[in-house]
């Protein structure tokens, strides 16, 4: 895979420090705004990337790239997305995916037409600590409760607090709890039990932006709850709770560090069956190897799931 990348945020900064732990992987292009020409040379100098771009229409021309990895404020990523697909590249999305479905479906549409995949980056649901819970769930069946938690302080809510409104706290830029730290809660929950019957989200609003909140996600037979806060302090615990026992993931869930199982009436059995050590690097071995091997199948299947998630996103977007 020879990838373009577009952004120089953190999450870019987190990406490519472990680029040379994903096999198959060329860095081929970086584009930036002009305004962060200089971070741009910085990482095309320290990750020895090929090409570095100010204009995006230069990295979607770029012949030795092959797939474009958006990595850019949420609003954005469905213009630069269509974008990459109508200059015929594979996109690798962060999420969340885009802002509504029909967008969503416009993209797929395009990748299609061109025979080429999109997917969303999204990380928990590629480790295997998330395999072990999808593996032990029929353990503990009946579920009736879901309790999943995201909570964590961000570096950003101080400059919020103070009125410097950054990407991550703009309703314009489409920020907040539920975008940023509830999207993980969202995937974890629709890909081991579907789109749910119900969606009721009641946020704490500050400044017109969800600060923090709990979205609760109601079916016939459980009921469940995705607590997300950017202003608070929490070490984090989730459950998924049955007739016969609990799972347990322990820690923030966009990485699941550690994972458990505890049958009633017995001891914890806590694991941590990660191969790796950081959470992006599972998701982008598979995203290669689905674009590597041309696997429309595989694609396929993480878009129905990423649809989904979105639908459910989007009807808790319009109670904040």
């Amino acid at each position: 895979m020879k990838l373009g990348i577009i952004g120089s945020g953190k999450i870019v900064h987190d990406f490519l420090s472990i680029t040379d732990q994903i096999p198959n992987l060329e860095l081929a292009a970086l584009s930036t705004t002009k305004r962060s020409h200089q971070i741009g040379l910085e990482l095309q100098e320290k990750y020895n990337i090929s090409k570095l771009y100010e204009d995006n229409a230069d990295l979607f021309n770029d012949a030795n790239v092959d797939t474009v990895y958006v990595a850019v404020p949420n609003s954005l990523h469905f213009s630069i997305a269509k974008a990459a697909l109508e200059a015929g590249k594979n996109v690798i999305c962060e999420k969340p995916f885009v802002t509504t479905t029909d967008e969503a479906r416009e993209l797929k549409e395009i990748a299609d037409k061109n025979q080429v995949i999109i997917v969303e980056a999204i990380t928990n649901i590629y480790l295997e600590n998330f395999k072990f819970i999808e593996d032990n769930l029929a353990k503990i069946a009946p579920i009736h409760v879901v309790n999943l938690n995201y909570t964590q302080y961000s570096s950003r809510y101080d400059a919020f607090l103070e009125g410097n409104i950054q990407p991550a706290f703009d309703p314009k830029k489409d920020g907040g709890a539920l975008m940023d730290l509830g999207i993980y809660n969202l995937h974890i929950i629709i890909k081991l039990f579907g789109k749910p019957d119900s969606v009721k989200y009641f946020p704490t609003i500050q400044k017109n932006i969800d600060t923090s909140g709990i979205l609760h996600l109601g079916y016939s037979d459980k009921q469940a709850s995705s607590i997300a806060a950017k202003d608070s302090f929490s070490p984090n615990f989730s459950t998924i709770e049955g007739e016969k026992g609990t799972l347990i993931i322990y820690g923030h869930p966009n990485e699941m560090p550690k994972v458990g199982i505890q049958l009633r009436g017995e001891e914890p059995k806590v694991v941590n069956h990660n191969k790796y050590s950081h959470r992006m690097i599972a998701e982008f071995i598979e995203f290669t190897k689905i674009i590597d091997q041309h696997d429309f199948t595989a694609a396929d299947q993480a878009f129905a799931h990423s649809l989904n998630t979105l639908a459910v996103l989007q009807e808790s977007k319009k109670q904040r």
